[in-house]
């Protein structure tokens, strides 16, 4: 199921209308009556509306039960389409919202008078989707609808029909918007079809890993800018002392993302130097993880088995490595001597790892662009702020409380930039 110009087509006539889109992108182009903030933002208030209503509950609830999100938590997500939501991150990231269609943003008279600036949008975005959150895709192509551009959206394999529909729905919402937004199923192995929509981009929008960043680099032209969001590494920071409540709210976070996340805490740095420290605090986390996560929903039952075959793993060769595992009920804490950064077995198994806070820069900067949300737990608001300022020095780009790795907020940047800047170019004209 594929949406062209505000019509759901079906997915065999995907290559041909792909063949005829060129001219329908340069000829909304041309007209620059690209859509305002103001025009998207009235969209995704109706479309929301009738979202919270219960209109599509249909689909809404199996997604909710497939992934355990709450309907207060996926309110709560619903929220940055609301018109507060998507006014506040203009306001923050485009620094104004002009109403009329004749600009996108504020004209500015140049130094010494010679010259207009203006913004506009790139032009053409294409947005390689990761699938790891439904609704996400859809998203994406709302920023871009929101800076003016025109968005042709790659399908990640295994949507569940969610984003067509909601794109669909906007459109219904916000008729002018049909020549702006094209989504497209085209499988990763079809590198021409990709190559051909990559090369018709400004920009292609990835989000995902080395190889989708490296893919995308691969398929498009030197002139085609990419613009990449995630995937990325995060973890906890935590000095001995960490209180039991900010540990269990931390263990309610593994149990409530299953690790799956960029923002999912991967493991727990303990600022210490001292073996029998860190396998104390280990031991104290553990028992705090195991308890919440016997009172939450069970782990799928094909990922517990297989990290079940990995902690079993992790015990037979013990006695080489030097870990200690802490194992029980699907859950694992595992000790470890080194102090590199890694992704975890997830799905509520984790490791603990030694690294005092004068360490804390030159062990996290060699991972630079992987580097995303870092946990602080630390009763003292004084040494707090000091370990905030380094691991904000290391790279780290979200600093938050241990509850709170994966919340989302309006107007806060993706991966430590303003999508909606990416996503803008900057026009100077003479006008003397």
């Amino acid at each position: 199921m594929i949406l062209y110009r505000g019509e759901i087509r079906d997915d065999h006539e995907q290559n041909e209308l792909i063949k005829r889109m060129p001219p329908f992108l340069y000829h909304t182009l041309a007209k620059g009556n690209y859509p305002t903030p103001e025009k998207v933002i009235s969209a995704c208030e109706k479309l929301l509306n009738r979202v919270l209503n219960g209109e599509f509950d249909h689909i809404v609830l199996p997604l909710l039960s497939q992934f355990d999100i709450s309907r207060a938590r996926f309110e709560q997500m619903a929220q940055l389409f609301s018109r507060e939501s998507l006014t506040y991150k203009c306001k923050i990231e485009l620094g104004d919202i002009p109403t009329d269609g004749d600009t996108v943003g504020l004209s500015h008279i140049a130094l010494g008078g010679i010259a207009h600036r203006k913004r506009y949008p790139l032009g053409i975005l294409m947005h390689v989707a990761a699938g790891n959150v439904d609704g996400l895709p859809a998203y994406s192509v709302v920023e871009g609808l929101l800076a003016g551009n025109i968005n042709i959206l790659k399908l990640p394999s295994g949507d569940s029909g969610l984003s067509v529909l909601l794109l669909s729905e906007l459109i219904k919402a916000e008729p002018s918007l049909a020549e702006y937004v094209y989504v497209f199923d085209v499988p990763s192995t079809e590198t021409e079809t990709l190559k051909t929509l990559a090369d018709l981009s400004d920009a292609v929008v990835v989000w995902g890993g080395d190889a989708a960043v490296a893919a995308a680099r691969a398929m498009a032209s030197v002139n085609t800018r990419i613009i990449a969001w995630g995937h990325k590494l995060s973890f906890a920071y935590a000095t001995p002392d960490a209180a039991d409540e900010e540990l269990e709210g931390l263990a309610r976070h593994i149990c409530e993302t299953d690790q799956v996340l960029c923002s999912s805490c991967q493991g727990i740095f303990v600022d210490t130097e001292d073996a029998d420290v860190q396998d104390a605090f280990a031991q104290r986390f553990f028992d705090i993880l195991r308890r919440v996560s016997n009172q939450s929903t069970p782990v799928d039952f094909g990922m517990k088995a297989k990290n079940a075959i990995h902690v079993y793993n992790e015990k037979l060769e013990a006695h080489e490595t030097g870990r200690r595992i802490l194992a029980a009920d699907g859950v694992s804490v595992i000790c470890m001597d080194d102090g590199d950064l890694e992704l975890s077995y997830m799905f509520r198994n984790l490791w603990v790892k030694r690294l005092p806070a004068y360490r804390l820069v030159s062990t996290l900067k060699p991972h630079k662009d992987h580097l995303q949300t870092a946990a602080l737990l630390c009763p003292d608001h004084a040494r707090r702020e000091e370990l905030s300022k380094l691991l904000a020095l290391s790279g780290v780009v979200r600093i938050t409380h241990a509850h709170e790795m994966s919340r989302m907020l309006s107007g806060e940047a993706h991966d430590g930039a303003y999508p909606l800047r990416q996503y803008s170019r900057v026009v100077e004209t003479d006008i003397t």
